[in-house]
């Protein structure tokens, strides 16, 4: 029997993650606020049904639900539920490929039963809703599934039911086409899924270029993207974000600099790369970023070194009297940490490497940040919030970030 693709998508993921915990929560209106509860980044459906939208202000939402219930995110737990969902479908499948925390596409036999199955098992052995569409690529799969929800199963196998489907999906449902794509092929009458489907391959790589000529021949019931079961390796890593609020202090400023260097630092260790230059990038209130780069001598994953980079970067980044809003810290040429060049100049330091061992080692056994650098004592909420020690993008392994 061949198998086709499947792409699970969890309902309401966080939402549904914090009712397995908190099941008191099971058919209120909750919704799931981001680090500095600023804004919704997850809403139930009862709250969806109230108007309330992902990344709607708080003060809106409240206005909106005022009766809902608002709960800060825990990526954290996020993480180990959806562990346990891929150990689940693992069960079923021998390719699973982890495409974000929420969402998996995987080989399965042909049949409604058999992602009922799945289905069924999930929501018995984890406590979460998930909705799971079967078809012929895994284009197809993941725009079936979404027909599906909540709690659904559906397998699309037929030519005709695919069309069925297609028919009536706007060609904006497709992954990798948004409002500039779908306005180039406007003026040719594709509109829905199936007109792109129908549509003369040459120019619709005219058009879309390579990527969307992959997307027709997806959905015309020919495989292209396989199922990744292992992320490819990262040519960038960048850790960052908002900066809770608006940061004119230069003190502040380069706290979070230094807070995210010390979070890079953790993924160059994991990915065993280490980098040759390092950037700062930085939003400013008024809609401008800036940035600045540094070079290093030699490629380095040491944190005296990366700050020192960090600091030049910072620098040529900074706005005098701005006040920033995000901040990113990134490492744009990895090198393997094996088997890279030393420069003439570049002259070991045991007693900074086994300062740094010593600060790995802490950390891993009693906490994340445990031991960190004094200047981010000028971050006192960021670090007593347990909420901030682990974000979105600590979830490794994902293909989508």
């Amino acid at each position: 029997m061949v198998a086709y693709f499947a792409h699970l998508d969890a309902d309401c993921y966080y939402v549904s993650a914090e009712r397995v915990r908190h099941p008191e929560l099971t058919g209120k209106p909750v919704g799931v606020l981001g680090n500095n509860g600023a804004c919704v980044i997850a809403k139930s459906y009862e709250m969806k049904a109230r108007g309330v939208k992902t990344g709607t202000p708080i003060w809106d939402a409240k206005e909106l639900c005022p009766d809902g219930v608002y709960v800060k995110r825990d990526f954290y737990w996020y993480e180990l539920l959806s562990r346990k969902m891929l150990g689940i479908v693992g069960l079923f499948s021998p390719q699973i490929e982890y495409y974000s925390i929420d969402e998996f596409f995987f080989r399965a036999e042909p049949s409604a039963l058999a992602a009922t199955d799945i289905r069924d098992h999930i929501y018995e052995t984890a406590g979460l809703p998930v909705t799971i569409g079967v078809a012929r690529t895994r284009t197809l799969a993941k725009l079936f599934s979404d027909t599906a929800k909540p709690l659904g199963a559906v397998a699309v196998l037929g030519r005709d039911h695919e069309r069925e489907l297609l028919a009536h999906m706007p060609v904006t449902e497709i992954s990798g086409i948004a409002g500039r794509r779908a306005a180039r092929l406007a003026p040719y009458g594709i509109r829905t899924c199936l007109d792109l489907a129908d549509a003369d391959g040459r120019l619709v790589q005219k058009l879309l270029t390579k990527a969307g000529y992959e997307l027709w021949l997806e959905l015309n019931g020919r495989p292209v993207t396989p199922i990744r079961t292992e992320r490819t390796p990262h040519k960038v890593l960048a850790r960052g974000g908002s900066l809770m609020g608006n940061v004119s202090d230069p003190t502040l400023l380069w706290a979070w600099t230094v807070r995210h260097v010390e979070r890079l630092i953790e993924e160059l260790h994991f990915h065993v790369v280490r980098t040759s230059t390092l950037g700062v990038e930085v939003a400013w209130k008024n809609g401008e970023s800036t940035g600045g780069l540094c070079r290093l001598a030699c490629p380095s994953d040491r944190f005296d070194e990366l700050l020192d980079a960090a600091r030049v970067a910072l620098r040529r980044a900074y706005v005098p009297d701005g006040t920033a809003t995000h901040l990113h810290v990134i490492a744009p040429e990895l090198r393997r940490a094996k088997g890279f060049q030393l420069s003439l100049f570049d002259i070991p330091d045991p007693k900074r490497e086994a300062l740094a061992a010593a600060k790995a080692a802490i950390n891993a056994r009693y906490g994340r940040f445990k031991v960190r650098s004094g200047t981010t004592l000028h971050l006192p909420k960021v670090y007593k919030d347990p909420a901030n020690d682990f974000d979105i993008c600590d979830v490794r392994g994902k293909v989508c970030f």
